[in-house]
Formats: structure tokens, sequence, C-alpha cells
């Protein structure tokens, strides 16, 4: 019995070409297109921001109102100490204490959390492709919500002090606008730039912890007197925390003031967005 014997064709030549991209062009569109698709996944930012909230306060009753309590006993007490070793009026250096601090707190949070805003996920980065714009719209959701809660301490040192900012508040709003944008564009640099070197974080709290002590937040800007006054402006944590305190203070920002805090908010952006662009896609590696 024969077989036919079917010949076998020859297999077709395949050529695979690997070829990285790295000019500046494709680089900037490859992360404009990142910080777009993050932008449309803002529900999926919010539950995960939410989401964080209730990991970090569950079994508690209190929840996040816990560190608003925290916050009012440390105001209280320091408040009237600082008052007397200060020789302030109780009723004007106390809300100025509470709105700081809190106000602070914000930043300082912010700053912290954004030298982990990719490692903390790296298990999501790994197994899931997903744009990482949007952990960095995580981080910003989810300290908005912490600073929510303690808006409830401003609220009420202002009740109890009969202080009310009148239409001077509304001038706050420009303000937060420029922290989230500012926020966004510090995830997305100290977030990589922190992946990268592990020992970047450490050296980021202790300067935010040597300007708590040169900004104004526990002392009053007149207390430098004219020329001190006018030197603050070369502090950008001053002029940052500024625009939004000075409002809710019922005062309006100088000129000097919201110019200089555009200025390294500008430089902010770019600094970001160059380092970005061009760490985007070895952020999975560094991880």
């Amino acid at each position: 019995m024969s077989h036919a014997i079917t010949p076998i064709a020859p297999a077709r030549e395949i050529l695979v070409e690997f070829k990285a991209s790295s000019s500046i062009a494709e680089r900037n569109r490859l992360a404009v297109r990142d910080v777009v698709d993050g932008a449309r996944l803002w529900r999926l930012a919010w539950t995960l921001g939410w989401l964080d909230i209730r990991l970090r306060y569950r079994g508690s009753m209190l929840g996040p109102f816990w560190l608003t309590l925290s916050t009012a006993i440390m105001i209280s007490a320091l408040g009237y100490l600082y008052a007397v070793l200060f020789h302030q009026n109780v009723a004007d250096y106390l809300p100025f204490l509470a709105l700081s601090q809190v106000l602070w707190a914000f930043l300082a949070a912010l700053v912290s959390e954004s030298c982990i805003a990719f490692t903390e996920p790296e298990s999501i980065i790994r197994s899931v492709r997903m744009p990482y714009f949007v952990f960095a719209v995580r981080t910003l959701i989810r300290n908005v919500l912490v600073l929510a809660h303690n808006i409830v301490v401003i609220v009420g040192v202002d009740v109890i002090f009969s202080i009310w900012p009148g239409v001077h508040a509304l001038l706050a709003i420009p303000g937060m606008l420029l922290w989230g944008l500012d926020a966004l564009a510090l995830t997305l640099l100290l977030g990589g730039f922190c992946a990268r070197f592990r020992d970047v974080m450490p050296i980021v709290n202790s300067v935010m912890q040597i300007a708590f002590f040169i900004t104004p937040v526990i002392w009053k800007p007149s207390q430098l007197g004219a020329r001190g006054v006018a030197k603050l402006p070369l502090n950008p944590f001053f002029d940052l925390l500024e625009i939004v305190r000075a409002p809710l203070l019922g005062q309006t920002p100088s000129m000097v003031v919201w110019g200089a805090a555009l200025g390294y908010s500008l430089f902010l952006c770019v600094l970001g967005w160059v380092f970005f662009a061009r760490a985007r896609s070895r952020l999975a590696y560094w991880i």
C-alpha cells in the first residue's frame, strides 16, 4: 500500500524588528496619551482613593475623624501655649494656627505620599496595564478626602471666635485648583524618582520638616518685621500656602505672592512633565 507524500512547503522567513523609540516627540506623545487615558478613568481613581481611606481606618469607630480629633486637641493645646510665647491675642492667633496647621498637614501628606505613588501599588502595576496618571489622581483624591474631614476643625474654630472671611474666601478656589495641578505634577516627578532611588524619600521628609519651621505655620509673617516679610516670597512653601490661607482669613494675597506661586508651580509642572515623559517607559522595571 503506497502513501502519497505531501511535500512540506518551505517556511516563510519572518522578520521581527524591535525598535526603541527614543525621540522626544514620541515620548511626549505617549506621556500625553497616558495623562488623557488616566483622566478618563477618574471614576476608578476616585474608587481607589476612597478604598484607601476605608482600608486605612478599617475597624475604627471614628475612621478618619480620629485624625480630626487629634488635630483639634493639638491645636487647642498648642494654640494657647504659642499665643503666650509669641505674645499674641488668642482670638487672633488660634484661627491662624488652626488653618495653617490643617493646610500644611495636607501639603506635607501630599509630598510624602507622592514618593510612594508608584511603589505602593506595584502589584497592580505589574499585573494590570493601566495609565500611571491614575495613581497620581488616586493620591490627590485620597488626601483631599482627609482634608475634607479636617475642615471641621477650621469651621469649629471660626464659629467659636466668630470669624467669617466673607467673599474673600472665594479667592481660595484658584489657589486650591493650583494646588491640585501641583500635586499631580509632584506625584509624576517624585513618584518616578523615588521608584528609581529609594533613599530619596527620607531626604524629602527631612526637607519637609525643615520647611515646616522656616515657613509661617506656627508663627505669623508679621513677626519677622517689614524686611523679613519682603523676603518671604523666596520661600515657595509660603507662597503656595498663602494663596489659600489668606483668603480664608479674610485677606487678599498680594500680587507678588501670586506671581511667585505661579512661577514656582510652572517650574514644578515643567520639571515633572519632562521627567515623566522620559521615565514613563521604565517605571514598570524600577518598581
